[in-house]
């Protein structure tokens, strides 16, 4: 068989002019149109008249990264035939109803999320008895028996001890409702976490890191399916209701992804082209954070500058579009019963002065040590939870965590509600209809004031107690969201950061105010703080701590800002709040440059380019292309001395994503690249449904194909699945820009050349792996490609 083998080979020349005959017999009887334009493509498609194109060519494997210049080449030649069918109108209008659809279910998840969130948070302390489904705010609403003193109290709600014992107030009531407190939470929590273990894995966590990467280009199959969107909005609830410090917000962005995928998989316009599906998942993501927080504009900021990778114009106003008709939904539903679409809704009636800037600064540098503080506790943490047994037991670890967060959270009424009721609190400007004990100030009884202009006044005791309250809720905060986020279920870390940076805000807010009525006369308070007058606001330190707190963890400046204004209404106080996040954000970057995400991203290992990284070390291509010097030498096909035998034991042997395709081993000049996955399905179609191909057969990456002596097998033709114009760079070219044109084009792989002649290989693993070198990391923390 080889001698026969090597006899077709040689006839390749020979025939070549009756092939040309052939070509041209068949062009006129049988050959389909071609419009001009379609038979020049630059990824193996040029006036190829032997094949018919592959079924599932062109996919990828679960865990590998996409092709972006593959995706774009196939979506250039989808709008050539819908431009040709005159269908380019319908073609447009898909994007647009795509997003709608995203808008209204993502608002309509939010909403109910939100609705259920309250009712089960208040179920840990009791019941409504003239509605089970009410939560205690919506119970007391209808009532006429409540008081100025006890506005939370109304015959309809009663406490479990009420219920069980008829008992509201002592020590076995309290003990009571302590215990089942504690039981509900930890009920909420395991069925939580049982439902994600056994339903949907990928349901736990955040999924902000793994959006991130998804957007980059990583494909991670059934991250985004309807499972997971199923058990993620059910476990979202539960964990929530648990009391355990996390936050609805993160999880709310992959909830809406899993939207954009589910619709997206509606159109074959995004369900066949892999780089238009991720345009659909950056506006998604968009429209999680608006109806995560009610902020629609801060929604397409952070998809913008925090979670997109390729974000082109189209794709902005797409993201509006869908974020505002989440907003709209969800402002339709009216989950929060203020007819106000934003979370922390405020109204403050005081300016903020000059020298204010100090304190709110300060509280930069609180949010920025904070955040880089709790970057490295948590990543330590969890890299333990991946190295140790401790990750063989996610049940436990999340009924320990609860069961702790739980016991010490009820003892103190700041952490025994939830965290979004405690930040609408610490917010709150304080009036003479407030009950808080943040609001127990000493009241001039000769005051004659408007109920809006209400003078800096000493504080009373409550004020006292509620700040050794908050300085231990502080304190539990800041330990327990070290040992929360991570766990194997839904956990948001936008609320418990916004937390902690309001309570530290909320102490100094009270503070400076404090100084200022004590000592007006001294020089920073002299200008600008009259007696009587109302000179500080402790609310708008709680907001400026908060968007530092959460700026030190994520680094986000821009769309924080946004976030933050759109979140309170408070458009005043945009200078505060800028003046916070680039501090936090600095503070932040002198311990370390990556955020929360991103530091999550390096632990997992996924292969994530950051466009924020730079590279300045002074290194080659050919330092970081394989093969290296003693490595066996790089597996190459040839365009037409290859048998199928040995392309299928090639595939057998390695685990390369593809093959360079050459002229000859001798000469190594480089004709272009094919992919694995490609050439598998191909090979396996082939053998399937055309007759005469065996293991003998020669495989043709040629653009003519020789007539063969009917004693030869049959051969076969594999030029359509083959990428004519693969990315080059020469050995001699700089690292930095390799690395650019990785980031820039989302190579999957890079050849490397020298005179046409092929050397070496450099894949998205060896450039991320050379940066971790070069950083004094691990390169071997790099585990997908």
């Amino acid at each position: 068989p080889h001698s026969s083998l090597t006899n077709c080979r040689n006839n390749h020349n020979a025939d070549r002019s009756a092939l040309y005959i052939f070509v041209l017999v068949w062009c006129v009887t049988a050959g389909p149109s071609v419009t001009p334009g379609e038979e020049v493509n630059g990824w193996g498609n040029p006036m190829d008249l032997f094949d018919e194109p592959f079924p599932d060519v062109s996919t990828y494997e679960d865990f590998h990264t996409i092709d972006w210049l593959r995706e774009k080449s196939r979506d250039t030649d989808r709008h050539r035939k819908v431009r040709s069918r005159r269908v380019t109108l319908l073609d447009a209008w898909s994007g647009w109803v795509v997003m709608l659809l995203i808008g209204l279910l993502s608002g309509t998840l939010a909403g109910v999320i939100d609705l259920a969130v309250d009712w089960m948070t208040d179920l840990k302390e009791g019941v409504c008895l003239s509605a089970l489904w009410y939560s205690h705010e919506q119970c007391c609403w209808t009532s006429n028996e409540t008081t100025f003193d006890d506005r939370d109290k109304c015959p309809q709600w009663q406490t479990w001890s009420e219920l069980m014992t008829g008992h509201a107030e002592g020590a076995g009531a309290y003990v009571l409702n302590y215990f089942l407190y504690v039981l509900w939470a930890l009920f909420f929590a395991f069925l939580a976490v049982s439902l994600v273990r056994v339903f949907a894995p990928y349901a736990c966590g955040s999924g902000i890191p793994e959006i991130k990467t998804i957007l980059s280009g990583f494909i991670i199959r059934g991250y985004l399916g309807k499972w997971t969107l199923l058990i993620k909005t059910v476990t979202l609830v539960l964990a929530v209701s648990s009391g355990l410090s996390l936050g609805k917000e993160g999880p709310l962005v992959h909830v809406a992804c899993c939207c954009g995928n589910l619709f997206s998989s509606l159109f074959s316009k995004y369900s066949k082209n892999e780089g238009k599906r991720r345009e659909v998942l950056s506006a998604a993501a968009a429209a999680g954070v608006s109806v995560a927080f009610g902020a629609p504009i801060g929604g397409v900021l952070f998809s913008l500058e925090e979670v997109s990778y390729y974000f082109p114009l189209k794709t902005l106003w797409r993201s509006f579009f869908a974020a505002l008709v989440a907003a709209f939904t969800l402002r339709s539903i009216n989950p929060f019963g203020n007819n106000r679409l934003v979370l922390f809704y405020v109204e403050y009636h005081t300016p903020w002065y000059m020298a204010e800037l100090v304190p709110f600064i300060l509280l930069g540098v609180f949010g920025g040590v904070w955040g880089a503080l709790f970057i490295r506790a948590n990543i330590a943490w969890c890299r333990r939870r991946k190295t140790t047994r401790l990750g063989r037991y996610p049940v436990l670890e999340v009924i320990a965590v609860t069961a702790i967060t739980a016991v010490v959270a009820f003892p103190n009424p700041y952490t025994r509600r939830s965290t979004s009721q405690l930040i609408s609190e610490l917010f709150n400007d304080c009036g003479p209809l407030d009950s808080s004990r943040l609001c127990d100030y000493v009241n001039d009884p000769n005051m004659t004031r408007p109920v809006d202009d209400i003078p800096d006044r000493p504080a009373g005791p409550g004020v006292y107690t509620a700040i050794w309250q908050l300085a231990l809720a502080l304190i539990f905060k800041i330990v327990v969201t070290i040992f929360t986020f991570g766990i194997k279920v839904p956990s948001g870390l936008f609320i418990p950061s916004m937390a902690v940076g309001a309570i530290a805000g909320r102490i100094m807010g009270i503070a400076v105010e404090q100084m200022a009525y004590h000592h007006h006369d001294w020089i920073i308070f002299k200008k600008w703080c009259r007696p009587g007058a109302d000179c500080v606001t402790p609310g708008l330190y709680a907001m400026v701590g908060a968007a530092a707190c959460l700026g030190g963890v994520t680094r986000m400046t821009v769309s924080l800002v946004v976030i933050m204004f759109e979140l309170t209404g408070g458009l005043e106080y945009i200078v505060p709040l800028m003046a916070a996040a680039v501090t936090s954000k600095w503070v932040g970057d002198a311990f370390g440059r990556e955020g929360i995400y991103e530091a999550h991203i390096q632990l997992n290992g996924y292969p994530f380019l950051d466009t924020k990284d730079e590279f300045t070390h002074r290194t080659l291509a050919a330092d970081v292309m394989h093969p290296r010097r003693g490595e066996p030498p790089l597996a190459v096909l040839t365009q037409d001395g290859t048998t199928v035998e040995d392309v299928e034991e090639l595939i057998k042997e390695t685990d390369y994503n593809g093959f360079p395709v050459v002229v000859s081993r001798k000469s190594e000049r480089l004709i272009g690249f094919v992919q694995r996955r490609d050439l598998t399905l191909a090979i396996k179609n082939a053998r399937q449904k055309q007759e005469g191909v065996v293991s003998n057969s020669v495989v043709y990456f040629t653009e003519e194909m020789p007539l063969l002596p009917p004693s030869c097998p049959q051969p076969l033709k594999l030029r359509c699945i083959l990428n004519l114009s693969p990315f080059t760079v020469t050995d001699h070219t700089p690292m930095e820009t390799v690395v650019d044109i990785f980031r820039k084009l989302g190579l999957r792989q890079c050849l490397v050349t020298r005179s046409g002649r092929l050397l070496g290989i450099i894949t998205k693993k060896d450039v991320l792996r050379h940066m971790a070198q070069m950083m004094n990391q691990d390169p071997d923390s790099i585990m997908f490609n």
